[in-house]
């Protein structure tokens, strides 16, 4: 399929633009105790405030830590914060460690993992209860999976380039975020190639799926292990995060109108089994913010997000609505435990040329059925992924998973090829290449490397996992950061804290009336 714009975006002056796209990354992993099992103590102090800090942060729970860079110019650039983030990180949790896979193992019940909390603020305290009602919804053990996600922006100056070329008679901020959800439509309709090159997490502990029902089976008669021979990404299925509910609503991605007003409806409308579990407890305390279908925004699982930095007290909805576009999040990316990160310099610079690639495309209005379409796309992809003939719905009809990807990378390979020439090399289409061989079966995908070492070693899915989270360990303590940035870390740390405590003495009203502010933003979203 011929690419628009692509000869006029070739040219010298406009090519260049392409330098300025930024990256940013957001990074998930379990603290473990020494014996594998989900750390039990806090967040610790000298890493900060989890609700100010910029860098380092909790997700689900107390134990889930998350690293956060800046947007930044080159990849490599954003692994040399996230690595200095790591080694900060290791310095201050004693003997625990960082695990490296996105699937959690020895969690126990629910009630042994522990719910983020980020002190008395309303912000906070609503922070907690959001997470609390995450439990409840769906069970904690779900809330411990962990994943990378992937911020990505072109700069003013390329969409001041398009703007023109394409004659748009729409103001920048318009034109961007229609752009935006053009990019973001074709992402959803291939993503699932994402899902089969980067999939990490074809296996599982059996005590992650205790009392649930699964489709897996016992690794080589390894009861401790449940995989799915052909699976890619767990935490992309069934048994990550998803839920009926959620599979029921329908987001339309075809203009920032109708994702306000469907995802707003969904916060809005009660739930019956939601409401049924109550907002309070029994003894009168927030177990859930709403009975809604979803809380807020973010409690929809979605592998890609429209986003602009929020203001305080500002929905992520509102935000959109506000200001429009100003970059999407990726986030059906696994951790890749072969790499002390979690991702690499290749894997991104391939996501740069896949995600422009989805902008560049002609991207048509979607359907329900489009919808639909690729959310089974998903769940096969899931468990069968590497299964190269595996059948995949392709605009109503079938094609061959292998068929359908090396199209896609010959076309990402052309766009590849500008990222290059702006950066005057070779490394954009190197990393189309390196995927190009898993396709071919030249090399294995991480999902068939992670099941071939667990062969061939004879481990089960924890003792390997541990292993690996020790080796990586090891790399981050070997490297100490030196005294100057240690301090720096420590600041950081600090002023996070001293933050925290001004938001907590500047609240005002009770917390029912900040709750209440909060989810009026929804109504003004809605049609």
């Amino acid at each position: 399929m011929p690419i628009p714009h692509l000869a006029a975006l070739a040219q010298a002056q406009p090519v260049q633009l392409l330098k300025g796209i930024r990256r940013g990354l957001e990074k998930e992993s379990l603290r473990v105790a020494r014996d594998g099992t989900l750390a039990q103590t806090p967040h610790a102090q000298t890493l900060g405030s989890a609700l100010t800090h910029e860098s380092i942060t909790t997700d689900f729970s107390e134990a889930l830590l998350e690293f956060i860079t800046p947007p930044v110019a080159t990849p490599e650039e954003a692994l040399r914060i996230l690595d200095r983030i790591h080694r900060y990180t290791y310095s201050q949790i004693g003997d625990e460690r960082l695990w490296v896979n996105s699937m959690p193992c020895a969690i126990g019940a629910d009630k042994d993992i522990p719910v983020a909390r980020y002190g008395d603020s309303h912000s906070g305290t609503m922070k907690t209860i959001y997470r609390l009602g995450l439990g409840l919804r769906y069970g904690r053990a779900m809330q411990t999976i962990a994943g990378i996600h992937y911020n990505f922006s072109l700069p003013d100056g390329f969409w001041l380039w398009l703007h023109e070329f394409e004659n748009s008679s729409e103001s920048l901020r318009s034109f961007k975020t229609r752009r935006y959800f053009d990019l973001i439509r074709n992402f959803r309709r291939n993503y699932w190639l994402l899902i089969y090159l980067f999939g990490a997490a074809p296996a599982v502990c059996s005590s992650f799926v205790e009392g649930r029902q699964h489709k897996l089976a016992p690794f080589n008669e390894d009861n401790h292990t449940l995989h799915a021979p052909h699976a890619t990404s767990l935490r992309m299925g069934d048994l990550g995060y998803n839920s009926d509910v959620q599979q029921s609503l329908i987001v339309c991605y075809n203009d920032l109108p109708s994702y306000l007003s469907t995802l707003c409806s969904a916060i809005s409308c009660p739930y019956d089994p939601y409401r049924a579990l109550g907002i309070k407890d029994a003894e009168g305390h927030y177990q859930q913010l709403s009975a809604g279908i979803l809380q807020i925004e973010n409690e929809f699982y979605s592998p890609i997000r429209p986003k602009n930095p929020t203001q305080r007290g500002e929905t992520a909805l509102s935000a959109l609505n506000n200001r429009g576009v100003e970059y999407v999040e990726v986030r059906c990316l696994d951790l890749n435990p072969f790499t002390p990160l979690g991702i690499d310099a290749q894997q991104m610079r391939f996501l740069d040329s896949f995600l422009l690639h989805c902008l560049l495309t002609h991207s048509p209005k979607a359907s329900d059925a489009d919808y639909r379409a690729t959310q089974e796309n998903q769940q096969r992809i899931v468990y069968r992924g590497n299964e190269t003939q595996l059948p995949l719905n392709h605009n109503g009809n079938t094609r061959a998973l292998g068929d359908w990807a090396l199209q896609l990378l010959g076309e990402i390979d052309t766009v590849a090829g500008l990222l290059d020439s702006a950066w005057d090399g070779d490394q954009h289409r190197s990393a189309v290449g390196i995927q190009r061989a898993k396709v071919l079966g030249e090399t294995p995908t991480p999902s068939q490397q992670i099941l071939a070492e667990l062969e061939t070693q004879q481990l089960n899915f924890f003792q390997w996992a541990m292993e690996k989270a020790e080796q990586h360990r090891r790399y981050f303590l070997d490297r100490p950061l030196n005294s100057d940035a240690v301090r720096e870390f420590s600041r950081l740390a600090e002023d996070s804290l001293l933050r925290q405590k001004q938001v907590e003495i500047d609240d005002k009203g009770s917390f029912e009336d900040f709750l209440s502010h909060y989810y009026a933003q929804y109504l003004c979203c809605q049609d």
